[in-house]
């Protein structure tokens, strides 16, 4: 029997694939198919937001931009009504965003120059805060700083990290090279990509650790009047999350704010306040996604709210599951000869194809 080259290269790609696919799939391999979740540091330190302390002031993203140094931000179609200019000024000038100053900082979303932002959940005739029928309900977005970010997993340059003792997840400017990786691999669509800049630059919320540095706040609870934004250590803001979502509508509870460890940051006493709506039975970010630094508790669900969340998400994060396929299909060489195989394939046509319209010529 013989066999030409082509049907033995068909057979060696096909025979290279499956041989790939075995040994991701095979039994044992990284509990089958995925490596285990890393665990958070046990000092790790993060955030506690309650939707039902949020007023929607925005003064958390004017703290954050403050102690960012951060420009504000303004989109086109809000020059006309924010910007120190007058309408009959404007038309005595070239019409672009950037010509005219504004008046307030008006981000609508995250961005190079947005590190933290707050949206509004609005439903039906928005009478009742707290209620997801006819009501309406604040949420803060910015950087959950994972307990496994997949960020850091799709880094190729390790420009993304992860403290070992705080659990901050970092951004090196001088290491990162622009492949925005991290933008893609992130499933709480966070960092993001500035534009405007000349050469373009990454941002995302680091936790003020410039500021946790010099014993302060970060900005963004610095400035919050309601103590929706709490800072700590994450297990005792997590205990603190499990009592508040134990309240029932009318207990009066005793919030804290700035620091919930009194470790950084001028003490800000507590306030009381009569639960008016029943918190969501569950604590957002203690196990979705491998967990996260970032917590939440709402009155309104968490998907209305923007997060991902629902029987769809697993309890982990997606990076146990590609770097287990990475590590493996590279273990061995086996991934490169496929590719090789293949590219020999593709060459191996053409090659055939030309000498055909050769001999046609």
């Amino acid at each position: 029997m013989t066999v030409d080259r082509r049907a033995f290269l068909k057979g060696a790609a096909t025979g290279g694939s499956a041989a790939a696919l075995a040994s991701v799939t095979a039994p044992g391999e990284a509990g089958a198919f995925a490596r285990p979740s890393k665990p958070r540091p046990t000092q790790a330190l993060g955030l506690l937001y309650d939707s039902t302390l949020c007023v929607g002031c925005k003064a958390c993203v004017a703290g954050c931009k403050d102690a960012n140094d951060m420009p504000v931000e303004r989109s086109r179609d809000q020059e006309s009504w924010n910007s120190m200019v007058t309408p009959e000024q404007r038309n005595q000038v070239v019409r672009q965003v950037g010509d005219t100053q504004p008046i307030w900082d008006t981000p609508k979303s995250l961005s190079g120059s947005t590190l933290n932002i707050i949206k509004a959940y609005v439903h039906g005739r928005a009478e009742v805060k707290d209620r997801a029928e006819d009501g309406f309900a604040f949420i803060k977005r910015q950087c959950l700083h994972c307990n496994d970010p997949s960020c850091v997993s799709a880094c190729p340059v390790s420009a993304m990290t992860k403290d070992p003792d705080t659990g901050i997840v970092n951004h090196h400017v001088d290491r990162c090279i622009g492949c925005r990786y991290c933008v893609w691999a992130c499933p709480f669509n966070i960092p993001r990509f500035d534009y405007d800049s000349a050469f373009g630059k990454l941002r995302k919320c680091e936790l003020c650790d410039h500021r946790l540095a010099e014993g302060e706040l970060p900005g963004c609870v610095a400035t919050c009047p309601t103590g929706a934004t709490l800072f700590g250590r994450v297990d005792d803001l997590e205990a603190e999350a499990r009592r508040r979502i134990a309240l029932k509508p009318g207990d009066t509870y005793r919030y804290p704010r700035g620091d919930i460890n009194r470790r950084f940051g001028p003490y800000t006493p507590p306030h009381e306040k009569v639960v008016q709506a029943a918190y969501q039975p569950e604590v957002y970010g203690d196990r979705l996604l491998g967990g996260t630094q970032t917590l939440y508790v709402s009155a309104v669900p968490f998907d209305k709210l923007g997060l991902p969340h629902g029987p769809h998400i697993p309890d982990r994060m997606y990076a146990t599951e590609t770097e287990a396929v990475q590590h493996t299909l590279y273990r061995g060489m086996i991934l490169p000869a496929v590719v090789l195989t293949a590219l020999i394939l593709i060459a191996r046509r053409n090659v055939d194809r030309h000498h055909t319209e050769a001999e046609e010529d």
